[in-house]
């Protein structure tokens, strides 16, 4: 296989990601047609549409004509979305068939190249909004599987790169879905209506790494915001409150319980102005054998624990080396020591170590 092969994939897997995230107004026309399309071909009536500005306004308004219902979140319905997986499902076994007829070479490279870096970046951005507006659990998450781009794009790829044929029932069903799936937000089947959220109007990210991978970031505001005010804040691929971002103090941070916040919170603010304003006392500092170049610093946190603060030895997407500290016993003393812990090591194993990641 070339190397063109390959780049042509990656320009089309980014291509899509591109359209997955794209912060502008649904195309309601295109959407409610599209949609209606696939009800038809699952053997269900078209829906009424019920449009809502965000996924929590999902969730927090009940479509006019319809009861809330009280075994779960009333904009998922059982029946019309187990007909519309079903007939997604039949389609993408017709479809793999076809790629085995013609094709397999390929299949199990763009499956990682392409299905499951798109899959990864979506529920990292619109997956994490979606699981932030209620807890997905169950049949309501395979159903958001069934709104990501990443199945459709591999079959794109598969059509377009490596050249597999499909049938014209098929590229008719592909239509509608690739319809579907970019001109709105997420959207919840029921049998009589189909509840449908707008795309936000802000999607933040931070630099693709070498997979294509994306994740939400926004070091000065929300990650991604909706035109009716409900946001999601995220540092580096955590969602996090607010407050992590807008208002980060040494005081919030210490009455934090969540080990991960309180990473995401130091790091905002900065290791240097944590160690100051929370009075850490400095027990010893070194030279790290495992991150030539680096210093490995050694600080009391809290009775019986003590912080090591150590540079990565890996470098992060924007080309840095992100600094982090980790908690160890209080009773280790030495900084080195303290870093080949973490490992499980001893501190002359450690200093014997190439370089650390």
């Amino acid at each position: 296989m070339s190397g063109a092969v390959q780049r042509d994939a990656a320009a089309l897997r980014d291509a899509w990601l591109g359209r997955a995230l794209r912060a502008l107004p649904a195309d309601r026309p295109a959407a409610e047609a599209a949609i209606s399309g696939l009800y038809r071909l699952a053997g269900l009536d078209p829906p009424r549409f019920h449009w809502v500005p965000s996924p929590l306004a999902a969730f927090e308004t009940v479509p006019p004509g319809m009861r809330l219902r009280p075994d779960g979140p009333h904009v998922f319905d059982g029946s019309a979305a187990r007909a519309l997986a079903t007939s997604v499902f039949k389609l993408r076994l017709d479809l793999d068939e076809a790629v085995r007829e013609h094709c397999s070479s390929l299949a199990g490279l763009f499956r990682q190249q392409v299905q499951g870096s798109l899959a990864r970046s979506v529920r990292g951005t619109l997956g994490m909004a979606a699981r932030a507006a209620h807890d997905s659990k169950g049949a309501a998450a395979t159903w958001y599987e069934r709104l990501c781009v990443s199945w459709f794009a591999y079959h794109d790829v598969m059509r377009r790169v490596a050249g597999v044929p499909f049938t014209s029932e098929q590229v008719r069903a592909l239509d509608l879905w690739e319809a579907a799936l970019t001109s709105a937000g997420w959207w919840w089947p029921h049998e009589d209506v189909c509840v449908v959220s707008e795309r936000p109007v802000a999607v933040s990210t931070e630099p693709a790494g070498d997979d294509g991978e994306v994740r939400l970031h926004a070091p000065d505001g929300p990650a991604i915001r909706y035109a009716d005010g409900w946001d999601v804040h995220v540092w580096h691929g955590t969602p996090v409150p607010p407050w992590v971002i807008a208002d980060p103090s040494p005081e919030r941070i210490d009455r934090e319980v969540n080990v991960e916040i309180r990473r995401c919170a130091i790091e905002r603010l900065g290791w240097p102005a944590y160690i100051e304003g929370a009075g850490l006392r400095l027990v010893g500092a070194a030279p790290d054998p495992g991150n030539p170049g680096s210093e490995l610093r050694l600080y009391d946190m809290r009775p019986d624990t003590r912080v090591l603060l150590a540079v990565n030895g890996s470098v992060e997407r924007d080309g840095t080396r992100r600094r982090y500290g980790l908690t160890v016993p209080g009773a280790i003393g030495d900084p080195v020591a303290a870093a080949a812990w973490t490992y499980g090591l001893s501190a002359e194993q450690y200093s014997l170590l190439a370089r650390r990641t």
